[in-house]
């Protein structure tokens, strides 16, 4: 039997479709790619955006700011010389959109002036870091991403 040229760009582009369809089906229904929301309670997260922006612009603000970098033990927080060590409050708080599961905070609290976050800890991939805390009164807030190989 021969093929002609029509019947097989027909078969081709069913097979494609195919193709794609079973992509599509495989991430919907397995549980290892959950299509989450990045934040719970999103509208209540929304309402309070204004006092959010004024505590980045702190943190804009600063001369010297926190920095985060990626070490080869973890997560690394520095901060700068010009700040007490123990009078630094707050959390950091670590998301991963892909999974609510590998979300988690850990405390500022600190006796030199910086913070590691163990590697242990953290899968690889994307990572939002979310770091809110006060100094002397004044509330900031520092958003990163950094990348876990």
């Amino acid at each position: 039997m021969k093929i002609n040229w029509g019947t097989g760009v027909v078969i081709a582009f069913a097979l494609f479709i195919t193709f794609i369809l079973y992509f599509v089906l495989k991430v919907q229904l397995n549980s290892k790619y959950d299509n989450e929301l990045v934040v719970s309670e999103y509208y209540k997260h929304d309402a309070l955006f204004g006092a959010e922006m004024t505590r980045i612009q702190n943190a804009q603000d600063l001369v010297k700011k926190p920095l985060i970098t990626n070490a080869s033990d973890g997560i690394t927080i520095v901060f700068p010389d010009t700040f007490i060590p123990k009078d630094i409050k707050g959390k950091v708080s670590l998301y991963r959109s892909s999974s609510e599961k590998l979300d988690f905070s850990v405390p500022i609290s600190l006796s030199n002036s910086s913070l590691l976050i163990p590697k242990d800890k953290l899968v690889g991939g994307r990572w939002e870091i979310n770091m809110e805390w006060q100094y002397q009164g004044k509330q900031y807030l520092t958003k990163e991403t950094i990348y876990i190989k």
